[in-house]
C-alpha cells in the first residue's frame, strides 16, 4: 500500500509521523504534489501496489498524469482511491488537532470496492419527447437535436415557421415508464391535423374570432363556428370540425417536460425524465441539456436491495401488517402484492435512496451496494484507526455524497478564508453515503458500539420529506435506547443543511459537546441479516453499560421502535392461535401439546400482523426494549383448559372457545336439540353420532 499526503503548499499542519504510525506506513509529506513534486505520484503510479492520494480537488490531474506516465499500472488493474483530507479536516480552526481523523479517512480510503451486485440495464436510442410551449420546445430541441431524435408535444404558444420536428398536439398527456421505456398516452381531438397543415398562416388570419393560435390548434371555447378556416384551408384540407377524438400512445427513450405541474407525482422522478417548471429560464435547464446529450446507449446502475419475502412483515393471509416500505418510497419503486402476501420492487424504478430499508422492521429489505457488512467495516476502520491515532469522543458525520459532500466542502474552504468559521471539528469524522437514508438503526448502534460518542446524520434539499421524518423517528428510537441504559447526552442528531447560505448552522451544529460514549469497543462484524446485527449491538451495550444507571426492567421506545412486546386480554382471546399463523417473525407460537399461546420478544417486530388478524381485538403493542434475559426466551402470554369430547372425552379445543361458539350458535335454527350437542363433540365423534342416529341417517340418504 503507498499513500501520499501534501499540505496543499502549506496549507495544512500535516504530521506525516503521527499519520505513518496509524497506518503502518513510513509518509513523506509532499508541498505541491499536483506540481513540482508531481514525479513522486508518477514513481507511485509504476508500483503494483494499491495507491491512495490525499487530494481530490486534482483528482483528474492525477488519473490523466497516470495514464501518461511510462510504466505505469493501468487504472484497470489498480484503480487510485482519493480522499479529501482538506476541506475535512486540515483546513479549520481544529486542523493542527486533526491527525487522528485525517489517519482514519486515509485508512478507510484504503479500503478494497464494494462487491459487485446485480445490475439494472437500460437501452436508449435517443428518441427525445419535449412537452411545452411550441417555442420553448423548439428551442430547447435545437440545443439537442444533433445527437437525439426530438419529437415535440405542443401544449400551447408559437412555434417557428419551418418544420423542423415532428409535432404532436395535445392539452394534456400521460407519462409512465423510466430510461428507454416511456410510454406516453394522450388524445387528438383539434379540427386541425398537424400532419397535413402547411404553416400557411391561411386559417390564422380568416378567422373573426382570433381562436387560432400559431401553435396550429383552434380555441373552441373562441370558436363560432363561422369555419372560414375550411374555407381557406380548402386546397390542403387540414380543418376538420367532425374528426372524432382519437387515442394514442408512442414509446420514448427520453422525456424532457417545459410543463410547470410534472407528469410525475413522487418526488423522485425516473431516470431518463426531466422536468423544468420554468422552462428554459430554469437554474437547472442547462444542466438537464448536458446530460440528455449523454443518454443514448446502453447504462448499467446496480440493483441497490435485496428482498426476502419469507421474513417481509407487510401482510398475511391478505391482512395488511407493515407497509411502511410502500408508504416511504419516494419513487412509487414499490407496491403491495397481498394475493401473494408480498411487496413487489421496479428495479427500473428505485434510485437506490435506501430508505425502505431503513424503516423495514424485519430486514426483509436490504440495502445492497454497498452492503450494511461493507459499511460495517469502513465504519469499524475509521473508529478503531482514530482511537489508535489518540483521538476521542468521536462523532461520525453521514452525508450523501455529492450534495452533502460539496456543502463540507464549502464549510472547510470557508474555514480557511474566515477564522470565525470552526469548519469541520477535530473529532467529526465525515462519511459520504450514497444516500443518507440507506443507513439505519442497526448500524448507528453499532458505530455507537464502536466507539462513537455521537452519530449525526446531514440531510441536504435533495431528501424526500418522509425520508427527514423516518430519520429522525428511528434516531429517536436509536436515543431512546442508549438513554435507557444510563449513556447520557445526544448521541444521535439529524442536521439539515440545504445550502451554502445554512454553513453557519452547519458550523454551529457541528461544534456540539461530545456525549457520553462506550467503555469498551466492540468487535463484532456487521451482519447481513439486519436484525443479526441489531442483536449484537444490544448485546454489548447492555454489557457495556451494566455499572450505568438505568432503567430496572424495560426502556419505554417511541411508535417508530422495531423493538417490543405485545399484551393479549386474557378475558376476550380464544386462544383460536390466528396471530401465530399471522406472525412473520416466529415471535408468537404455540404449543401442540396443550392451549397455549408463547412469545419470544426478541423475534418480535412490531409490524402488527397480530393485532390486525385478531377476531377478538384481544392483542396491543408496546414498543420497547426489555432489559432482562426474559426478553430471549419463550414465555406464556394466555393459556387455557382444554375442552374435552362429551363423547370420548379427547380434547380438542379450549373451553373458552367452545363456550363462545356454542353461545354464539345456540340461537340459530340449524343448531338446536342434538345438533347443537354435537358442536360438543370432537371431528370423529360428529360423524359417528351423526351414522347412528336413524333420523339424521334418513336426512343423509335423502
Amino acid at each position: 500500500m503507498t499513500t501520499l499526503i501534501c499540505n496543499c503548499n502549506q496549507t495544512m499542519p500535516l504530521d506525516p509521523k503521527a499519520l505513518g504510525e496509524a497506518l503502518d506506513e513510513d509518509l513523506t509529506l509532499h508541498t505541491t504534489l499536483c506540481r513540482r513534486d508531481a514525479p513522486a505520484f508518477q514513481r507511485a503510479c509504476r508500483s503494483s501496489e494499491d495507491l491512495v492520494v490525499a487530494c481530490t480537488q486534482e483528482s483528474r490531474l492525477f488519473t490523466e498524469l497516470s495514464e501518461q506516465s511510462e510504466g505505469a499500472v493501468s487504472l484497470d488493474v489498480r484503480p487510485i482511491h482519493f480522499v479529501n483530507i482538506r476541506e475535512t479536516g486540515g483546513w479549520g480552526r481544529e486542523g493542527a488537532k486533526a491527525s487522528p481523523k485525517i489517519a482514519a479517512l486515509l485508512a478507510a480510503a484504503r479500503l478494497p470496492d464494494a462487491e459487485p451486485v446485480p445490475t439494472v440495464t437500460y437501452k436508449s436510442s435517443g428518441r427525445l419527447l419535449v412537452i411545452g410551449e411550441l417555442d420553448q420546445a423548439e428551442r430547447a430541441a435545437g440545443m439537442v437535436a444533433d445527437v437525439l431524435e426530438v419529437s415535440l408535444m405542443a401544449t400551447g404558444g408559437a412555434g417557428m415557421q419551418a418544420r423542423r420536428y415532428p409535432v404532436i398536439a395535445a392539452r394534456s398527456a400521460q407519462v409512465r415508464g423510466w430510461l428507454g421505456a416511456f410510454d406516453v398516452s394522450w388524445s387528438t381531438g383539434n379540427p386541425i391535423d398537424l400532419d397535413l397543415c402547411t404553416r400557411c398562416n391561411a386559417c390564422v388570419a380568416a378567422c373573426p374570432e382570433n381562436a387560432i393560435g400559431l401553435d396550429y390548434q383552434i380555441d373552441m371555447n373562441r370558436c363560432k363556428s363561422h369555419r372560414s378556416c375550411v374555407a381557406a384551408c380548402e386546397a390542403v384540407g387540414a380543418i376538420n370540425f367532425q374528426r372524432e377524438p382519437q387515442d394514442h400512445s408512442e414509446r420514448f427513450d427520453l422525456v424532457l417536460d417545459l410543463r410547470r405541474d410534472p407528469a410525475f407525482s413522487q418526488h423522485a422522478h425516473p431516470q431518463g425524465y426531466f422536468h423544468l417548471p420554468h422552462g428554459l429560464a430554469d437554474a437547472k435547464a442547462m444542466d438537464a441539456m448536458l446530460k440528455l446529450r449523454e443518454l443514448v446507449g446502453e447504462f448499467e446502475k446496480p440493483k441497490f436491495f435485496t428482498y426476502k419475502q419469507k421474513v417481509c412483515a407487510h401482510g398475511r393471509n391478505e391482512t395488511v401488517g407493515c407497509n411502511a416500505c410502500v408508504e416511504i418510497c419516494s419513487a412509487l419503486a414499490i407496491s403491495s402484492d397481498l394475493k401473494r402476501n408480498q411487496i413487489v420492487v421496479n428495479p427500473n424504478l428505485c434510485v437506490g435512496c435506501g430508505a425502505c430499508t431503513t424503516v423495514c422492521p424485519t430486514g426483509a429489505l436490504s440495502y445492497a451496494y454497498p452492503r450494511a457488512s461493507e459499511q460495517g467495516v469502513k465504519l469499524r476502520t475509521l473508529l478503531a484507526t482514530y482511537q489508535k491515532a489518540g483521538g476521542k469522543d468521536a462523532a461520525l458525520l453521514l452525508h450523501s455524497q455529492e450534495a452533502g459532500a460539496s456543502l463540507v466542502g464549502d464549510l472547510g474552504r470557508a474555514a480557511s478564508l474566515d477564522k470565525t468559521v470552526r469548519g469541520v471539528p477535530a473529532r467529526v469524522i465525515p462519511v459520504p453515503l450514497w444516500h443518507t437514508a440507506s443507513i439505519g438503526l442497526d448500524v448507528w448502534l453499532t458505530a455507537f458500539a464502536y466507539g462513537a460518542s455521537q452519530v449525526w446524520v446531514l440531510m441536504t434539499g435533495e431528501e424526500a420529506p418522509q425520508y427527514r421524518d423516518a430519520v429522525r423517528e428511528q434516531m429517536a428510537v436509536a436515543q431512546a435506547i442508549v438513554t435507557g441504559m444510563g449513556y447520557t447526552g445526544q448521541h444521535f442528531k439529524l442536521i439539515e443543511a440545504r445550502d451554502a447560505n445554512d454553513l453557519g448552522a452547519l458550523d454551529a451544529a457541528l461544534g456540539e459537546a461530545p456525549a457520553q460514549g462506550v467503555k469498551r469497543r466492540a468487535s463484532f462484524a456487521v451482519q447481513a441479516e439486519k436484525r443479526a446485527t441489531l442483536e449484537l449491538a444490544l448485546d454489548h451495550l447492555l454489557q457495556d453499560s451494566a455499572t450505568q444507571a438505568r432503567a430496572p426492567e424495560a426502556i419505554a421506545l417511541p411508535a417508530a421502535s422495531l423493538l417490543g412486546a405485545i399484551h393479549v386480554n386474557k378475558d376476550i382471546c380464544t386462544l383460536c392461535l390466528s396471530c401465530v399463523s399471522a406472525c412473520p417473525a416466529s415471535a408468537l407460537q404455540d404449543n401442540t401439546e396443550r392451549p397455549q399461546l408463547r412469545f419470544i420478544e426478541k423475534n418480535c417486530v412490531q409490524c402488527g400482523l397480530c393485532a390486525t388478524t385478531c377476531p377478538e381485538n384481544a392483542i396491543t403493542l408496546e414498543p420497547r426494549l426489555l432489559l432482562s434475559e426474559q426478553r430471549k426466551q419463550l414465555r406464556v402470554l394466555n393459556e387455557a383448559q382444554p375442552y374435552q369430547c362429551i363423547r370420548c372425552s379427547k380434547p380438542f379445543g379450549t373451553l373458552k372457545g367452545i363456550e363462545v361458539m356454542l353461545g354464539k350458535l345456540s340461537g340459530h335454527a340449524m343448531f338446536q336439540g342434538e345438533a347443537l350437542e354435537r358442536l360438543k363433540m370432537c371431528g370423529d365423534c360428529r360423524v359417528v353420532d351423526i351414522y347412528s342416529n336413524p333420523r339424521e341417517q334418513h336426512i343423509t340418504d335423502i
